[in-house]
């Protein structure tokens, strides 16, 4: 959360280092030589390993189906090599060591436990940078990193700002901001504090925080999952969970068969203000194009380097704005790809469904369903954004790992 956001440090033969992948190969090697806790790359469960097998060998294969050039213009866009192939593979190793490390050490209410209080810690620490930038408009990245690191002009909301910090987008830090007010509130039901501080105070704190990151939906996913915290029950939270995964890994689907209420979801959004409507029917028309595009190699993809993006035949131009995480999936690696990474955040949701009945204790069902409803706005957030971090990754291995755990109980 304190490295510069959208800058890559370029090396021979691996891919390129940024922020995500150099804390995931930071954790993953202090897990084995610091703290002795060696992390297996490869759970002990057999479908898991078969998605993980496909997560890392598609972008193999869609590099070795994707030789020819794209010449759009006077744009040219190299064949991926062999070079392309091996990198990918790295690249999503590198990827799952988040994965890895939460199946392996997230066993026990008490380390489900510390995942709240470190977001809670968490958010009321960065809250501290967030407020300065919202008083002082998105600096801090551009004093201490000489650089901004996506358009100010997205910053800026109503009549004041919205914060970046170092997190590269201010929809981004809404997000985290909600996570860590969830974490609060949670922790709050279990009646518990935070370094000697009342749990109900910091909530407040952190709902005054979100709503000055000024993100309708980080506003409305945090409402979303308060009102079921606590005016359901967690087993219905789970199953509830359990129905809008299956939804979000659907949605390719349902858009190629044009069965998503598009124009009543922009007469929805045009309730709340006509720019927001037009922003996302932009949205959608550009999903349109790049949907359009992936279906040319549906099965996996057009590779990386911006292949899977649309070009003006004659003049070049970009013409797409990739902003979903499910469409720059699905269009740089296909259906295998995509359900392959969509898949392994969906499954912790599905076992946890089916082994939460065995929790053993009351604080022990509050702590996973409130993480599986993390874990599921995280994947709907993927649809329109592309809000997956080395957390999101971390979430669903601990979830695995812990619904072992309850399958362990049963048995």
């Amino acid at each position: 959360m304190l490295l510069p956001p959208a800058i890559e440090v370029d090396l021979p033969l691996i891919p390129p280092l940024d922020k995500s992948s150099i804390s995931n190969l930071s954790a993953f090697f202090s897990c084995w030589f610091i703290t002795g806790k060696p992390v297996r790359l490869l759970p002990n469960i057999l479908w898991v390993r078969l998605i993980l097998l496909v997560f890392v060998s598609s972008p193999f294969i869609t590099a070795l189906l994707n030789p020819e050039p794209i010449i759009a213009g006077q744009r040219f866009i190299k064949g991926m090599e062999s070079y392309d192939a091996f990198s990918a593979v790295i690249r999503q190793i590198i990827l799952m060591l988040p994965f890895a490390m939460g199946f392996a050490l997230f066993r026990t209410e008490q380390d489900l436990e510390s995942i709240f209080r470190v977001l809670a810690i968490s958010g009321i620490l960065y809250s501290v940078p967030m407020l300065l930038e919202v008083r002082l408009s998105p600096q801090l990245n551009q004093w201490i990193y000489g650089y901004f690191p996506s358009q100010f002009l997205q910053s800026m909301r109503g009549e004041g700002f919205r914060p970046v910090v170092f997190i590269g987008h201010g929809l981004g830090v809404a997000y985290f901001a909600m996570t860590a007010l969830i974490s609060a509130a949670t922790l709050q039901k279990l009646r518990l504090s935070v370094l000697g501080i009342s749990s109900t105070m910091i909530v407040m704190f952190l709902v005054v925080v979100l709503f000055l990151c000024k993100s309708l939906g980080s506003v409305i996913y945090a409402i979303v999952i308060l009102f079921l915290m606590y005016l359901t029950k967690p087993i219905s939270q789970v199953k509830i969970a359990r129905f809008l995964v299956l939804l979000t890994i659907l949605y390719p689907l349902l858009r190629t068969a044009d069965l998503v209420p598009l124009q009543d979801m922009v007469d929805m959004a045009e309730v709340v203000s006509e720019e927001r409507a037009t922003s996302l029917n932009f949205r959608f028309e550009n999903e349109e194009r790049l949907l359009n595009k992936a279906m040319q190699h549906p099965f996996f993809g057009w590779g990386s380097w911006g292949r899977n993006r649309v070009y003006d035949l004659v003049t070049g131009k970009d013409l797409s704005i990739t902003d979903g995480r499910w469409i720059i999936t699905l269009g740089s690696f296909g259906l295998m790809g995509f359900l392959a990474e969509f898949g392994l955040l969906a499954l912790p949701v599905f076992l946890c469904a089916r082994n939460i009945k065995r929790a053993t204790s009351r604080q022990e069902l509050v702590m996973v369903a409130t993480l599986v409803m993390l874990l599921t706005i995280n994947m709907i957030d993927l649809l329109p954004n592309s809000t997956l971090t080395p957390f999101s990754w971390l979430l669903a291995g601990s979830l695995l790992g812990y619904s072992r755990k309850l399958k362990a109980v049963r048995k």
